[in-house]
């Protein structure tokens, strides 16, 4: 009884948390419209969402990366946002281990340092040694988190609704209902385990990437542990030889590009923070599961038909795709105004030479007139509903770009993408890879 009331209070605070952040913060998105968004007003708009930590301050950084939806001094300072929250302390960290493996738990460890190696917004990661003395790394969550991203959720609702009267451009009601899925599996460590299954079978024959394996024995849906691999930051080699640079950038394309090409899924957070680099540019470990998406094949044949068609100027068959997407009602010029986005996207694909991702644009601007002009223009021929598929794409392709502009690849990105799908490119070849990696991680749906 105690612990649910603990659990009760612990909402009800959340909740008059969120509600009064929030309330501050939606105040001041309405007085940005009417100010042209003053600086000030963003610094506490970060403000609100840094001290709440936790969830909100993850989702905010999930919206920071569609196009212009909230205004962009707001997004540039939620793209600063650094997902770490407070670290658990030795105690609690032992109690929340006890919790989840018992009382015996200690002894099930050769080694467990209670002090987290990396704290981030749903838990912290502790190094760990098996009995046999391999390295571990145990990934506990914080307590009450399905309750804290609950009370989220349902304030994070209030201000899109709040913006989405203001500014109507996007319709982000599918927004935030594949936002709220996507976070509450991130709380199931057992479906994690169950996505890295999945990636090491995807990627079981590329050598140079590297995914860990689970150890289930020591795993629950709240504590998930892996193997530790060792790995350099990836900012540790943004000034190795150019040929070390373009050997982790492929390696990081086919990391992500692969499992989305032949199997239909996708890393839905590929920040910086989730690559390591081995051997010394060798490959790259690919890190945390949490937020893995699974497509329908037909998205991923509608990714294939917007890049034929912008490459062959076809006009059907990008109409086709938007279609297979989701978007619907699309007029032309609806369709050209997105296309503003997706050639931008697109750009370094549809390129056939050597380049870097930004190709002389200076990375801080890199986007921003794009994104502004898809604004503008759906400000004035829209609104249109952003189909649910359409975020952890669009939002996986800017971490993916962030990654390349950091390193400062210089690579044929239209040769590599054409490899990926190939000429006999088939949505019913993707249909069946699918369907047996995920019966094989026990993922069937």
């Amino acid at each position: 009884m105690d612990d649910e009331a603990n659990r009760l209070s612990a909402r009800v605070v959340r909740h008059a948390r969120v509600g009064a952040g929030l309330a501050g913060v939606a105040a001041r998105v309405a007085t940005s419209r009417f100010q042209g968004g003053r600086p000030s007003n963003a610094d506490a708009f970060t403000a609100a969402l840094g001290n709440l930590k936790g969830p909100l301050m993850k989702v905010a950084q999930m919206l920071s990366t569609v196009p212009d939806l909230l205004p962009p001094e707001f997004a540039d300072k939620l793209q600063t946002l650094q997902a770490n929250a407070p670290p658990m302390g030795g105690g609690f960290v032992a109690r929340r281990m006890r919790a989840e493996l018992g009382e015996g738990w200690r002894a099930r460890f050769g080694d467990f340092d209670v002090h987290p190696a990396a704290a981030a917004s749903l838990g912290q990661v502790h190094r760990a040694a098996s009995l046999e003395g391999e390295p571990l790394a145990c990934k506990l969550q914080y307590p009450d988190m399905d309750s804290t991203v609950e009370a989220d959720l349902s304030g994070l609702r209030v201000l899109l609704s709040l913006h989405r009267r203001m500014d109507p451009a996007f319709d982000t009601s599918e927004v935030l209902a594949e936002i709220g899925d996507r976070v509450r599996e991130e709380l199931d460590y057992e479906r994690e385990a169950k996505h890295a299954a999945l990636y090491r079978s995807m990627l079981a024959e590329a050598r140079d990437i590297r995914v860990p394996g689970t150890r289930p024995a020591l795993s629950t849906r709240r504590l998930l542990t892996m193997d530790w691999l060792d790995g350099d930051n990836l900012r540790a080699h943004q000034s190795a030889p150019l040929e070390t640079r373009n050997a982790i950038g492929q390696s990081i394309h086919k990391a992500w590009w692969h499992p989305f090409a032949k199997f239909g899924v996708i890393h839905g957070d590929p920040h910086l923070g989730n690559y390591s680099v081995f051997g010394g540019g060798e490959g790259v470990n690919l890190l945390d599961y949490g937020c893995v998406r699974v497509f329908p094949p037909s998205f991923v044949g509608g990714v294939v038909d917007l890049y034929r068609g912008l490459l062959h100027n076809e006009p059907d068959r990008v109409a086709h795709a938007y279609e297979t997407w989701g978007f619907r009602g699309l007029s032309k010029d609806l369709i050209e105004i997105l296309n503003i986005w997706a050639r931008f996207i697109y750009g370094p694909v549809l390129d056939d030479r050597v380049r870097t991702i930004a190709d002389g644009v200076e990375p801080a601007r890199y986007g921003r007139r794009e994104a502004y002009t898809l604004h503008m223009g759906l400000r004035e021929k829209g609104p249109i509903k952003i189909p649910r598929e359409f975020v952890f794409m669009d939002r996986a392709a800017i971490g993916l770009g962030a990654a390349f502009l950091r390193l400062g690849a210089e690579l044929n990105f239209h040769r590599m993408f054409e490899e990926m799908i190939g000429e006999d490119f088939q949505v019913n070849a993707v249909e069946n890879r699918q369907r047996g990696a995920l019966q094989q991680a026990g993922l069937a749906r």
